[in-house]
């Protein structure tokens, strides 16, 4: 394997190979495809990093494609968002395309399949059609409709099209197979009658195609040569070359689909449809609230365009869902804002400081130093006087020797300014200190050159002048779950661990006046606090920051492990067979599937049960056994454990009392699924 070889990840290798054997690199051309139905995530821009880096590294085009298949969940507003995401984070399409772009020639080709006696109309229920499909451990059988002469076929299909029927009452189904172990395969739903106007084809259409027909065929139309998608599809790779098998043309490029692992974060949930019930509830004040994962809630934090694109790449495309701790995002953008942000003063819990020998009246000001990883960042003006702010938390009347701040009878020095002592204070009726008096060290300022200026103490504190400061309103946010896993639980709903302390709004926080000018994409650190920008709330007489990210971890210490080194992490070579960021192990992913295995049915039972067999090929006996004792109601659960037993039987290990107990255990249990696994075993 060459150096460069071994540098790329698995989808570039499949690339690299491909034009290895032969394939034309001005054929090369990639799509990003999302479904206008809601607002890209995070998860969404390792995909768009992955598609559009692999267009600028080829010097191929990258298509813009709305899947806008379903016009009960899509529209425009959100086709916006996606535009305005992606070219704010850098990049920008080649072509704009829609599905509904091609809804004539879809329906042209559904046509063809019906007089070929490939596709039928089928008027059972959607309970009817589930059972006739069968399990996955039991074949389907032929559903009443099956054989329909093509002629009835033709004119139903036609009918269906003129919305001369009910929504529901009749859908279009490929003719495949029955009886095939991928339950995709069994005659599918091609078009289904949708009764609501299309965000961009009004009520010209009342039939729609389903999202498998119209994929892979608008990668055929768009002559797509590697159509990227991530695991969830991997079972759907049949179904899209069976589909393009109909239609295809040896004279045209024949489109590729290959599979990565989705981008999973935690403390948080990527389900659009989880996210959408986030913004309905009012749990968050909108799609871009900047505790949301999505593009623009993290840009309205005060997230960078390079930021998460450097996420992205360390983060790699790997073969395998894995779950990337939140950490290793907000230090990427740590990194890059301790590279660009300007560097200010501003009190978040103010109390008043004096100092008694300062001249009265006197204004100084300072020169303060835009950002001292960039010699080239200039600096501005800080205005001082002798009555100033600072942190409350900075001060102690007494303190032990390890508190480096403000005390009575020792010295510190004000940020950019003078060294002062603590002599006395000043407390209101109730004992809250209102006032803290200090004498300061005149000839100690900052960058003086004097000999008092070189002194040193052992605190620095930051402050700002109450006659220039000015007055603004701090959103401090946190995680938006208390649990790192907040949708894995299978007895519980994942807004049960929403985080009821992620937001603290500070009402009147105290800034230097540099920020008065302050524009929504200038990006602070507040000495001392962490980074912050200027929030869309924002007025002329009311300023409005957000917190982006503290200036170190702070849930560090509350982590067993430290999830991210606080250095800078290297970029490592993921083919899909290591351990990428934060992933978990093959037991836990089982058990995240299985949770789910019972509000399961059709396709996605099949996909479940599937990847569950696939995991279990790499857990052991001792990560199995524990779950055994898994409490009876959490049945799902019971499911992926009897799965993943019987690979490891048939790959050897010898039975016990333990496991006869357990599949015992099962076949008495009154859901059939569990007790179908056990008698497989």
């Amino acid at each position: 394997m060459t150096e460069e070889s071994a540098s790329l990840n698995f989808i570039e290798q499949i690339i690299a190979d491909d034009l290895a054997a032969g394939f034309s690199p001005d054929k090369l051309r990639f799509r990003f495809p999302p479904e206008p139905n809601g607002y890209l995530h995070i998860g969404h821009a390792a995909s768009i990093y992955l598609n559009f880096g692999l267009g600028e590294k080829h010097k191929a085009p990258v298509n813009l494609r709305f899947d806008d298949t379903n016009p009960s969940k899509e529209e425009q507003e959100y086709v916006d968002a996606i535009k305005h995401d992606i070219q704010w984070l850098g990049y920008q399409w080649a072509t704009e395309c829609y599905s509904s772009d091609y809804f004539q020639q879809l329906y042209d080709w559904a046509v063809q399949l019906i007089k070929e006696g490939k596709a039928y109309v089928d008027q059972q229920s959607a309970e009817a059609m589930a059972e006739q499909k069968g399990t996955p451990t039991t074949p389907g059988v032929a559903g009443p409709f099956r054989d329909r002469s093509v002629e009835e076929n033709l004119e139903l299909f036609e009918r269906m099209k003129a919305g001369e029927f009910e929504q529901g009452s009749y859908v279009l189904r490929a003719k495949i197979d029955m009886a095939s172990s991928n339950m995709l395969m069994r005659d599918p739903i091609l078009y289904r009658i949708v009764r609501k106007a299309h965000h961009r084809t009004g009520t010209e259409w009342c039939i729609y195609p389903m999202y498998d027909w119209a994929h892979g065929e608008s990668d055929y139309v768009e002559q797509i040569s590697h159509s990227l998608c991530t695991l969830e599809f991997k079972m759907h790779r049949e179904l899209y070359d069976w589909f393009l098998d109909q239609i295809y043309d040896p004279a045209r490029l024949r489109p590729k689909q290959r599979e990565f692992a989705r981008r999973n974060l935690s403390y948080t949930v990527m389900s659009k449809r989880k996210l959408l019930e986030l913004v309905q509830t009012k749990t968050v004040t909108g799609w871009d609230d900047p505790r949301m994962p999505t593009i623009s809630g993290l840009r309205r934090r005060g997230y960078t365009p390079e930021s998460i694109r450097k996420f992205s790449d360390v983060s790699g495309i790997s073969k395998r869902d894995s779950v990337t701790d939140v950490s290793l995002l907000e230090f990427c953008i740590r990194e890059d804002l301790n590279k660009t942000a300007t560097r200010v003063m501003g009190v978040l819990d103010p109390v008043k400081l004096v100092i008694t020998n300062y001249p009265a009246g006197k204004t100084e000001l300072l020169d303060s130093e835009n950002n001292p990883e960039d010699p080239n960042s200039g600096s501005h003006e800080l205005p001082f006087s002798g009555e100033l702010y600072i942190e409350r938390e900075d001060f102690k009347e007494e303190a032990g020797n390890k508190f480096f701040r403000l005390t009575l009878g020792n010295e510190v020095r004000l940020k950019s300014a003078y060294i002062i002592k603590g002599e006395s204070v000043v407390k209101d009726a109730a004992g809250n200190i209102t006032e803290i008096h200090c004498t300061a060290d005149l000839d100690s300022r900052s960058g003086s050159g004097t000999e008092a200026s070189t002194r040193k103490v052992k605190g620095t504190l930051h402050w700002v002048s109450i006659q220039h400061a000015i007055k603004a309103e701090i959103r401090e946010y946190d995680r938006l779950f208390l649990d790192e896993a907040p949708d894995s639980h299978e007895d519980k709903n994942f807004m049960e661990f929403v985080n009821p302390e992620s937001l603290k709004v500070i009402k009147e926080a105290y800034l230097e006046p540099f920020l008065k000018d302050a524009t929504l994409d200038d990006k602070f650190q507040f000495q001392r606090l962490g980074y912050f920008t200027l929030d869309k709330d924002s007025s002329a007489g009311k300023l409005v920051f957000n917190k982006t990210v503290g200036l170190r971890d702070s849930w560090a210490k509350q982590a067993p492990v430290a999830a991210t080194p606080q250095n800078q992490p290297s970029k490592q070579p993921n083919q899909g067979g290591g351990q990428p960021q934060g992933q978990r192990s093959a037991i836990n992913e089982i058990q995240k599937v299985a949770k789910k295995y019972t509000n399961l049915s059709g396709d996605k039972l099949a996909a479940a049960r599937a990847e569950i067999a696939k995991l279990a090929e790499e857990v052991s006996y001792d990560d199995l056994s524990p779950l055994f004792n898994t409490a009876a109601k959490k049945v799902g659960t019971r499911i992926g454990v009897m799965i993943a037993l019987g690979v490891l039987l048939n790959k050897g290990q010898e039975r016990n009392s333990e496991i006869d107990s357990f599949i015992e255990a099962g076949l008495a249990d009154e859901n059939e699924e569990l007790a179908g696994e056990a008698k497989k075993i």
